[in-house]
């Protein structure tokens, strides 16, 4: 469906994605939004949670296309702005995205164009179609219950440590965020010890496992472009759930490649799933284990994921 041409359209922009570089062409991305969808307010970030806060806002205030200018973290505060409660604040609204950040992972299931000001220019042809979003109960780092929503995948284990590490890096985000995950993935890796926990998948799976990563999939891609659920899909109702029990430190590292190609999940080690929700509680003695949704990490188990059927209009 295309987009209505009246649609009051508000732009969030984070000004601190990709390295800072996109406060440095505000100018810039305003220009090209409204040479290519004409009218739009635009409001910039300052802070975590602000995207979430200006997005529930603009819905309240009327508008009715949200246009998120970011990183993945960006577009995953920008969805959660959406909802109110449970509830979403404005059923009729829609959402796309440009992506400015380190990671881009959810645009690549989309095949959506890196570059900032093509997906801009792209937002002039887009329709829109429903998608799902996962939504995670968690414990966060005070201890804490929490809920969210995310865009493109969840997980937990040695991907959530990775999380942790990348968002308080600095000088390797200034190499892309590929170059980020990869390194600190790598160094994560060599003192690699299994995790343990119990995990249930709808009524079909019930099993308490090692593991090195669980990761529960809407898109396909994470951690700066690894493909680690091939076969999911947005639209369908189901997360893809990758179980890799790989604990080895020089296999987890020899594998990594794989995961990049999405071949992993031909690996014996590799276990992949698909259902509507999953829990997941730490084994009696386990130590902790760290989550993430979408890069965001300030998570951990346990945790229950459940999927949520056509939740969000999105055009892009």
């Amino acid at each position: 469906m295309a987009l209505a041409g009246a649609m009051r359209r508000f732009a969030v922009i984070n000004p601190a994605s990709g390295g800072r570089r996109t406060g440095a062409i505000m100018g810039q991305i305003g220009a090209a939004l409204e040479g290519t969808l004409g009218s739009i307010y635009a409001a910039r970030t300052e802070g975590p949670g602000d995207a979430t806060r200006l997005v529930a806002r603009a819905l309240d205030e009327g508008y009715r296309h949200i246009v998120a200018i970011g990183g993945d973290g960006t577009l995953n505060e920008a969805v959660n702005g959406f909802f109110r409660d449970g509830a979403p604040i404005a059923p009729d609204a829609v959402f796309s995205f440009a992506m400015s950040g380190s990671g881009g992972d959810f645009r690549r299931t989309f095949a959506v164009e890196g570059d900032l000001f093509a997906a801009i220019r792209a937002l002039g042809t887009a329709r829109s179609r429903p998608v799902d979003l996962g939504r995670v109960t968690f414990q966060d780092a005070e201890g804490e219950p929490a809920t969210r929503l995310f865009l493109n995948i969840a997980s937990f284990g040695l991907s959530g440590d990775v999380v942790e590490r990348v968002n308080r890096a600095r000088i390797a985000k200034w190499f892309g965020g590929p170059f980020a995950f990869k390194w600190h993935s790598t160094v994560a890796a060599l003192g690699l010890k299994p995790w343990r926990a119990r995990l249930t998948v709808d009524d079909t799976f019930d099993e308490e496992l090692d593991f090195s990563t669980v990761a529960v999939c809407n898109g396909r891609f994470f951690g700066g472009g690894m493909k680690i659920a091939p076969d999911a899909a947005p639209d369908d109702g189901l997360f893809d759930i990758v179980i890799i029990r790989e604990t080895k430190p020089r296999a987890m590292i020899a594998r990594m490649n794989d995961i990049y190609a999405g071949k992993h999940v031909d690996n014996p080690g590799v276990t992949v799933l698909r259902g509507r929700r999953v829990t997941a509680t730490l084994a009696p003695g386990a130590r902790p284990v760290y989550a993430e949704r979408d890069g965001e990490g300030g998570m951990m188990l346990p945790a229950s994921f459940d999927i949520l059927p056509g939740a969000l209009t999105l055009a892009i």
